[in-house]
C-alpha cells in the first residue's frame, strides 16, 4: 500500500484525501474493497491499470488502486480495520455476532482468515488477508 494521493487544504488541515494502494489487479481488488466497505466504484476511474472506490455517503476517504509491476513483498506497515459494530459499541455479544456475520461474506469474496484474536474469553477481532495478501482486521 502506498501513501496519500490527493490532499485539499483549508489552512493546515486536510479536508479531503484519497488512500492510494498498489495492486496487481486494480479492478479485482477495488471490487473486493467496495464490497467490504460498502463503497461504490468512482465514475471515470474504470481503466485496467487504475480503479477507485468511494463512500456513497461521502463520509469516508476515496481509495484508489494503481497497477504496479512488483508484487507484495512484506507485511503491511498500515492496515484497514473494518469496525462492524461502529465506534464505541459496548455490546460485546452483538459485536461478536456482527464479526461472525461479516467474515464469511469476505471469505466468499476472496479474503482468507489468518487468525482470531481473543480478549480473554471474548472474540476481539479477526485478522484476514484480502485477495492480494494485504492484511486487515474485522473488529
Amino acid at each position: 500500500m502506498t501513501g496519500v494521493s490527493q490532499l485539499t487544504y483549508v489552512g493546515a488541515v486536510a479536508t479531503h484525501w484519497t488512500l492510494g494502494c498498489d495492486a496487481d489487479d486494480p479492478q479485482r481488488i477495488a471490487a473486493f474493497w467496495a464490497l467490504a466497505l460498502g463503497y461504490v466504484k468512482e465514475p471515470g476511474f474504470d481503466e485496467p491499470d487504475n480503479a477507485s472506490i468511494v463512500d456513497p455517503d461521502g463520509r469516508g476517504p476515496a481509495i484508489s488502486f494503481l497497477k504496479v509491476p512488483e508484487g507484495k513483498s512484506a507485511k503491511n506497515r498500515m492496515h484497514i480495520d473494518i469496525r462492524v459494530a461502529g465506534p464505541g459499541s459496548g455490546d460485546m455479544a452483538e459485536r461478536v455476532r456482527l464479526i461472525r456475520q461479516k467474515v464469511p461474506e469476505l471469505v466468499a469474496a476472496g479474503a482468507t482468515v489468518v487468525r482470531e484474536e481473543w480478549y480473554g474469553d471474548v472474540l476481539g477481532h479477526v485478522v484476514m488477508h484480502d485477495p492480494e495478501g494485504n492484511e486487515f482486521c474485522v473488529a
